[in-house]
């Protein structure tokens, strides 16, 4: 690690060399996603610096989402955060290999069963309809993201189960390819709350953290609502992104 000497002739507050110094070294690799970084007594007499100022180097840090604090362990570097086009239809393992990033699945259930209220709601369907439950922990590079239950029209999809294997292979792609469904447009409708006791379990995170919940339903070129998808997505991994047009 090349050490670089504050310059205290520098119109750049001495915290910002600090934070500058922590950044560069996360942006090269140096400092991996979960390591810990030197702590802010290292960091101050490497520096010769007060303590105060380290503290809000790595406050600031820790507000951009660059850094995690463990009460008595340390500062460690954040993992990767995701950004998620919000006007593309696209699953999230297609969006996520398209950017090169491994991508797997927990399957928790995986079953045929008959749609309650919400989902005939959310399909137009009578309660009682045949649908297929897909309910899954999606990952990326090994690190759980997010918490998905779709729900489909069992008879556009009636042998689901029976030919792929949704720990690694895409939905949509399953759709589009065996049942050759035209996912033509989704309405969705996203919501910040605190996880619940079970996403924070099955999303490695603590109890009451931010998480988005989405709700989508997803149609096809007949307008005919075939998904209906419930997910959470941990609020520190992922950000949305969309783009604006003046009409």
């Amino acid at each position: 690690m090349i050490e670089q000497p504050l310059d205290a002739t520098s119109p750049k507050p001495l915290y910002e060399q600090v934070k500058d110094f922590i950044l560069h070294h996360i942006q090269d690799g140096t400092f991996k996603p979960h390591t810990r970084i030197p702590s802010e007594r290292e960091l101050a007499q490497r520096f010769g610096v007060n303590r105060l100022t380290v503290t809000k180097a790595i406050k600031e840090l820790e507000q951009a989402g660059l850094v995690y604090v463990r009460i008595g362990k340390g500062t460690f570097v954040a993992p990767e955060t995701y950004n998620l086009q919000l006007d593309t239809l696209m699953s999230f393992t297609e969006e996520m290999r398209q950017r090169g990033h491994e991508v797997s699945s927990r399957v928790l259930n995986a079953a045929m069963t008959e749609a309650n209220a919400e989902s005939a709601h959310r399909l137009c369907v009578p309660v009682g309809t045949r649908v297929a439950i897909l309910r899954r922990v999606r990952c990326v590079n090994d690190q759980p993201i997010a918490l998905e239950t779709s729900t489909l029209l069992a008879s556009a999809c009636p042998d689901l189960f029976e030919h792929h294997d949704f720990t690694a292979e895409s939905l949509y792609a399953a759709l589009r390819t065996r049942y050759k469904l035209a996912l033509a447009y989704a309405e969705q409708t996203l919501e910040a709350r605190a996880a619940s006791r079970e996403e924070a379990v099955l999303l490695e995170m603590a109890e009451r953290a931010p998480v988005l919940a989405i709700q989508r339903v997803t149609y096809d070129d007949r307008s005919r609502a075939v998904e209906y998808a419930s997910s959470v997505y941990r609020g520190d991994r992922y950000k949305f992104r969309a783009v604006l047009k003046n009409l």
